[in-house]
Order: structure tokens, then C-alpha cells, then sequence
């Protein structure tokens, strides 16, 4: 297993309720001794970055015509935000239910609406499809898109069953002229990018655990005065069509945990129950899985709809040094006898308090042209969606593998489906090496 790299400062215990502390949570994880670490465009060795009068913006390319299949929330989310982008145009929006197409009208006034997604997939106008149905819809229509020549990214997980996972990376495999690209978002964030230099390059230690949540107290459910229409507006809540939360949710800190440690797990031990939300669902509101990895490092995950508190975030343990993750920033926290390894000797210092932090800024040489202040980097970072959809959009145009295609894709997706069914049945379950493949 690739040993992991990030920055570094010394941890002391860290106060719980200090740390939810939105507006002071930076200070606090400073005067920790915390080093701040954001996504920059400079290795660990560079110097103090100063503003360059020449950078210039790399233009963005052509423009991509998007068609989004399920205008649900999550597909409105969608279209909101290839609206921030300079060359993801949606041109087309396809929804079975009119209510949700009608809702589309706000977000992209101008995209051809359809009721049959079939039609969608006919308009020689989309050159790009991003499939935001319900997970146990994907399979078909992935197929279908792909089979029109059309570029395909598909929401994670692929799918609610391995199976219908394999027929489309498989499918996706198979368009090689096309670019197939999974909604696991993190592999397109700058931030996650970074932090995983510093994994590789050892600045962490070997790696010892790791440690992630998603908070949010709230029921998933719908209403809808047509029985099945709310019978399908609640798919999430029904083991027939539902990954659970670790599924839904917890996917993308699977795939970020497969990503730092750089290997495939070995097992996984879930628990669940209902323990808020009596209302007759038969999914678990509240879980816990543990994720084994060679060598015996661990992922902890938990997801609950009873609490907000702390809401999500993920902490990679070392010998050498932790990392956290949250809010779009993270920090290292270095042993005191961890190695010096040189980086820290350029970084910018920041006094808090009476303690010095150290920060690695997010795309420093564009902030310092832009006249930002380096401590403004993670407020003004865009949300991980957008970066994902932004590289569809470059992966289209520069005919480019992304970062989490059909196999990334599949593999989380496994993960996932298979921590869910250790989570039902309360039993552990192990992986072999056949278990990711997609041969």
C-alpha cells in the first residue's frame, strides 16, 4: 500500500464542541497548531507565492450541450450549478413526472422539456448526459445514452445492485470514444487532489485509521397526495430500491478512503437501525460500518438522520501526522516526533493568538492575481459538484480519461452495496480479489 503525504501541526485533544463552532473553527484549529490545507497549484517545496502581473485565467474550452434525465432535487441542483459554469449549457431536461419538468423551466428556460427520456437522447443538440434519476433507475438509461453516442455521466452509486453496476461499467468500458464518467465528486476537487500529494508523499506516516460522518437531521421523507407517486418519491427509504445511507451518502467517503490508502478493502462490519424516524420505512436511519484495508488500517463511517452535530467530515490518522477534512479546508496535525520534511520551511506563517499557523493555499498564483488574500482561498473554492461537472465538461472537450470513470465508479459502488448488506444483516462480510473486478 502507497504510504500517505499531507501538511502538518501538533494535536492536542480536541474539544468536540469547540470544533462545530462554524465562524471560529479555523482560529480554534490554528491555536491547535493546526496547518491549513487547501487545494494549490505548487508542490510541497515551493516557495511563498507572490502575485504574478502576467497570469492569465486558462480560457475555457468550447461550449458542451448538456441534457440532465431526472429533474428531481438533486437534477435541479444540477442544472443550477452547470449554470455557474462558462461552457456546460443545458440544453435539454427530461423528467417522467410534469411536475418536475415544469420545475426545470426555472433553472433552464430555454432546454427542450421531455416526458420520455428516449426523446432526449434522439436530440442531436446534447452532446452530454448527466443521468440524476433514482439509483435503481440508472441502468438503462445509461445504456441507452451511451448506445445514442452520447457522453454519459452517471450519478453515484452506479446502481442498487452489483450486478446492474457491472452491465454499466462494463458498458461504459466498452464506449471507448466516449467519455464515461461516475458523480463520485471528490475525485475532481482540487482540495482532495492536494491533500492526497501530501498522502503520497509520506508526509502522514503509514497509514493507521481513518474516521468519517454525515450528520443530518432530517427524514428523507416526501409527501404527495398520489400514493405511488410518494411511493416513488421515497425510494430511499425502501431496501427494494435504496442503497441506504451508507450507499446514498457514505459512498463518497468510501471512495475517498480507497483513494488515500490506495488499495481495495478486505471486509466490512455494519450495524444499523431505526432508531428517530418510526414511520415505516425498513431503512436504517442511522448506521455504522467498519471498513478493513491491507495491513489492518480501518474506516470508521457513520450516518444518522437523528442528529446534525458535527456534520460531516472525515479524519485520516498516521503515524507521523492526521489530516482532517471539513467545510471544503483541511488541516494536519503533526506528531512532535514526526520528521521535519522541508515544505514547512517556505509555507506562510499566520499568527493566532499566541500560536503560529502554517497554510498551504488553494490556487495561490490565480488568488494573488485576483488581489485575494490566501486566507480567503477555501470560502471562495466552489462546492465539489461543480468541479466534477466542470471536468466533464473538459473531459469531453479534451477527449480525457476522468479521474473517476467506469472503474472508480464500480468499484465504490461494490463498496457501498456490499456495506449495506452488512448493515442489514449485521454480519461481516469479506472481499476477494474477484470482487472489484469488472472481467
Amino acid at each position: 500500500m502507497t504510504q500517505p503525504d499531507n501538511s502538518a501541526a501538533i494535536l492536542n485533544d480536541l474539544n468536540r464542541r469547540n470544533f462545530i463552532r462554524g465562524s471560529s473553527f479555523a482560529a480554534f484549529m490554528a491555536m491547535m497548531g493546526g496547518v491549513e490545507i487547501t487545494a494549490a497549484d505548487a508542490d510541497k517545496t515551493l516557495p511563498v507565492p507572490k502575485a504574478d502581473p502576467n497570469y492569465k485565467e486558462k480560457p475555457p474550452g468550447p461550449p458542451v450541450n448538456m441534457g440532465i434525465i431526472g429533474m428531481g432535487v438533486w437534477g435541479r441542483e444540477i442544472a443550477s450549478t452547470l449554470a455557474k459554469l462558462p461552457n456546460g449549457p443545458v440544453v435539454a431536461v427530461s423528467d417522467s413526472y410534469g411536475s418536475s419538468l415544469r420545475r426545470a423551466t426555472e433553472l433552464a428556460p430555454k432546454a427542450e422539456k421531455y416526458e420520455d427520456y428516449r426523446k432526449l437522447l434522439e436530440d442531436t443538440n446534447v452532446k452530454g448526459v448527466i443521468v440524476a434519476t433514482p439509483t435503481h433507475q440508472h441502468k438503462q438509461i445509461v445504456l441507452d445514452a451511451l448506445q445514442a453516442g452520447k457522453h454519459v455521466y452517471c450519478e453515484a452509486p452506479l446502481s442498487n445492485s452489483i450486478e446492474e453496476a457491472k452491465a454499466i461499467a462494463l458498458a461504459g468500458k466498452a464506449a471507448s470514444k466516449l467519455i464515461f464518467q461516475a458523480g463520485l465528486q471528490t475525485r475532481a476537487n482540487p482540495q482532495h487532489h492536494h491533500v492526497v500529494n501530501f498522502i503520497r508523499a509520506g508526509a502522514m506516516g503509514r497509514a493507521i485509521s481513518a474516521r468519517s460522518q454525515y450528520h443530518k437531521k432530517t427524514s428523507l421523507r416526501r409527501a404527495s397526495p398520489n400514493a405511488d407517486r410518494e411511493k416513488a418519491l421515497n425510494w430511499r427509504l425502501s431496501r427494494e430500491t435504496s442503497t441506504g445511507l451508507i450507499g446514498e451518502f457514505g459512498i463518497h467517503s468510501l471512495a475517498v478512503t480507497r483513494w488515500f490508502f490506495n488499495a481495495l478493502p478486505v471486509s466490512v462490519t455494519g450495524f444499523g437501525g431505526t432508531l428517530h424516524w418510526t414511520d415505516g420505512r425498513d431503512v436504517p436511519d442511522t448506521i455504522q460500518a467498519v471498513v478493513e484495508f491491507p495491513g489492518g488500517a480501518r474506516l470508521v463511517h457513520e450516518s444518522t438522520l437523528a442528529s446534525s452535530f458535527e456534520s460531516e467530515y472525515e479524519v485520516f490518522h498516521g503515524t507521523d501526522a492526521a489530516v482532517m477534512m471539513r467545510e471544503r479546508r483541511a488541516w494536519m496535525f503533526k506528531e512532535v516526533d514526526s520528521p521535519l520534511l522541508g515544505w514547512e520551511v517556505y509555507a506562510r506563517k499566520e499568527e493566532f493568538f499566541s500560536e503560529t499557523g502554517i497554510a498551504l493555499v488553494a490556487n495561490a498564483t490565480k488568488l494573488l492575481a485576483q488581489g485575494k488574500k490566501p486566507a480567503e482561498a477555501a470560502a471562495d473554492s466552489a462546492a465539489p459538484l461543480q468541479y466534477s461537472l466542470q471536468e466533464f465538461v473538459d473531459n469531453i472537450n479534451e477527449n480525457k480519461k476522468p479521474a473517476a470513470g467506469y472503474q472508480e465508479g464500480y468499484e465504490s459502488t461494490v463498496m457501498a452495496i456490499r456495506a449495506n448488506e452488512s448493515i442489514l444483516s449485521g454480519q461481516k462480510i469479506e472481499f476477494n480479489k474477484d470482487s472489484f473486478s469488472l472481467s
